[in-house]
């Protein structure tokens, strides 16, 4: 690839303003088209950005686009992105994976050609879990035992004014907010081997509380109490519930425990929240110095990375087949509740590459 790897995005909803604030300061990267099947609001984007307004059809066919950025709804995260591929594309698409791993599968076999796939979160590639990660490799806290993850709403309508797809398949606690968190698990620990889980969801009526529709009813075909027991290969267990039927709570968002103390981890649905710990040599709660990741990072560093090691020929680290695994993680859950059994998974993953203190590629 000669120069910035050039950037057609598919899809300008609410999350793309977080990728377009970010794109800009992103070396090797070049927004260059947007697309989206409400064709007045890609031209508005396009305009903003002073790129290319085109259909979808369009953008994959453009010889000037390198790679997809595909933050459509997650129902059609497979579709799009295997038509991004067959295009001869790079992509890089918006979590989850896929709905299920059976429709995502195709997805890892049309990664040919030399052609790559990312998938986010890339919240994890900031300095935030970073630094914990390497607190956890350096020993800070002994020998990892077991993480805790508990992240809990009353629910996004409170605050989204088009909730409804947080409600159907591909949204929900779990494939919504859990990628941040299994992806962490799995960047911290290395692959989950074993999962166990219990899901549910409550009778409540549920109505969009702010914007246009606010009143408006929202169906609910997902579950919205989750909670997960996960065995790494290593032996480290993570325990994590999500849930949009929490009103308040004190609980952790997400700790580690080790044979000699406790990391306070950083919320990973964000890139530099700071690290605590809390060791027997220094039994009080004290922040960590920032260590690892990359700085200032925003959403859109994954594809950054992944453009770099394009270029090097090296692994990108939010990739397709770690992607791929959290998802069978998540999918994982919903079996082992339905099933009311321990489901051990077929897939696995390389721990990603730690990330060095340094700005973004």
């Amino acid at each position: 690839m000669g120069g910035a790897l050039r950037i057609g995005v598919i899809g300008v909803g609410t999350i793309s303003g977080q990728y377009f604030e970010t794109l800009p300061r992103l070396g090797g990267l070049e927004l260059v088209a947007v697309a989206d099947l409400d064709h007045a609001r890609a031209a508005a984007v396009a305009a903003e950005h002073r790129v290319t307004p085109l259909s979808v059809d369009e953008l994959l066919a453009s010889q000037e686009v390198d790679a997809v950025l595909n933050l459509t709804i997650p129902a059609a995260h497979v579709e799009v992105g295997l038509r991004a591929l067959a295009a001869g594309k790079h992509l890089y698409a918006e979590k989850p994976f896929g709905l299920t791993t059976a429709t995502a599968a195709p997805l890892l076999d049309a990664q040919v050609g030399g052609f790559r796939i990312g998938s986010a979160p890339d919240t994890v590639l900031g300095t935030g879990v970073q630094t914990a990660r390497r607190a956890l490799d350096d020993g800070i806290i002994g020998d990892p035992i077991g993480a805790a993850v508990h992240w809990s709403s009353s629910g996004h309508e409170s605050w989204h004014p088009a909730p409804a797809f947080y409600y159907q398949p591909g949204g929900g606690p779990l494939f919504d907010m859990g990628p941040y968190y299994v992806t962490s698990l799995v960047t911290l620990f290395g692959p989950v081997i074993r999962v166990s889980g219990l899901v549910s969801r409550s009778s409540r009526i549920r109505a969009v509380a702010t914007g246009p529709l606010a009143g408006n009813a929202v169906p609910v075909d997902v579950d919205t109490h989750v909670t997960a027991i996960l065995e790494h290969a290593g032996g480290v267990a993570s325990t994590v519930t999500v849930s949009f039927e929490v009103w308040a709570t004190k609980a952790p968002l997400f700790e580690v425990y080790g044979t000699q103390g406790t990391l306070l981890m950083p919320d990973p649905n964000r890139f530099s929240d700071t690290v605590s710990a809390w060791t027997i040599d220094q039994p009080e709660w004290h922040e960590l110095e920032v260590s690892a990741g990359y700085r200032n990072a925003g959403r859109g560093i994954g594809l950054a990375d992944m453009a770099a090691a394009i270029v090097t020929g090296g692994s990108h680290r939010a990739s397709g087949e770690l992607g791929f695994h959290v998802l069978e993680i998540m999918e994982a859950v919903g079996v082992a509740s339905a099933e009311r059994r321990i489901v051990e998974l077929t897939s696995t993953v390389a721990r990603p590459e730690a990330v060095p203190l340094s700005e973004a590629p």
